[in-house]
Formats: C-alpha cells, sequence, structure tokens
C-alpha cells in the first residue's frame, strides 16, 4: 500500500488502568478509535469510532500527541500517522471489560504501571502516554518508527 493511514486514537483512564482495543486472534492490542473519512475532522472521527466500537459517547479534552508508525501486515506496507486525544468514555468501569459492537475486536484494561510490558502498538506509546498524562514536555509529543 503506498498511502499514509490518518487514524484518530483515544486514551481513556479509569482508576489507573488504559482502555486498549484488541483485533481477536492477533498479537497486539491498540488504542481505540480509527480511520478519520474524507471530509471528517479528526474529533467529530474519533466520537464516531467510538461509537461504532463500544456504542457509547465520548468527550475529547485535547491531542496528547502524534505517533507515525509503519509497519508489515500480512506481507504489506502499512504507514500511518495516530492522533492521539485524551477522552472521556461515558459509562466504563475499569472492572468490567466493555462490550465491543463489534465482533472481530474485543476490550480490555491495562493497568498504567504494566504498559511498559505489554502487547501495545505502536510501541512508543507504552512510554509517551505515561509522560502525556503527567504533562510531559513539547519535545515528547510527536514520536515514530519509521
Amino acid at each position: 500500500m503506498d498511502k499514509i493511514e490518518i487514524l484518530v486514537r483515544a486514551v481513556h483512564v479509569t482508576d489507573g488502568r488504559l482502555l486498549v482495543c484488541h483485533t481477536k486472534g492477533a498479537d497486539n492490542s491498540y488504542l481505540p478509535g480509527g480511520h478519520i473519512d474524507f471530509g471528517e475532522s479528526a474529533d467529530a472521527g474519533l466520537k464516531r469510532e467510538i461509537k461504532e466500537e463500544l456504542g457509547k459517547a465520548c468527550r475529547l479534552s485535547g491531542l496528547l500527541g502524534v505517533v507515525e508508525h509503519a509497519f508489515m501486515q500480512n506481507g504489506e506496507r502499512h504507514h500511518e500517522m495516530n492522533l492521539v486525544f485524551q477522552a472521556e468514555i461515558e459509562d466504563l468501569c475499569s472492572s468490567v471489560s466493555p462490550e465491543s459492537k463489534e465482533d472481530y475486536i474485543e476490550f480490555l484494561w491495562v493497568p498504567l504501571e504494566d504498559l511498559a510490558g505489554s502487547d501495545l502498538e505502536p510501541a512508543p506509546l507504552k512510554e509517551l502516554i505515561p509522560v502525556w498524562l503527567t504533562g510531559g514536555t513539547l519535545s515528547s509529543r510527536w514520536a515514530s518508527t519509521v
């Protein structure tokens, strides 16, 4: 694939636990969200994706940062830009995994103290999210795996 994909991702933390998404049968997890549609703003795209995936509304508190990511999947190259927002998703309890509205994904909670050893992709997020949540410097707002 010779295009750069633009994705929006949500960082939702409750009781020191980060909500992550997992494609059933895959080895990694990722932040909830997805692709922005043509003509759609980033914030509207993330709210739509959360509604599609979880059936819930969310409120965004701002852009935390951007992670550029390149990887191979099923023999195909991918290159994406992840716009990562802090989000409050309604009616979630960190002691229960939220039900997915899409049959190929599931949601899990990862304690922030276990994030570094998790399977979260893109990998730079494992270090960036704790920095972002504690008001890190502007130099920590960008990372790339390219």
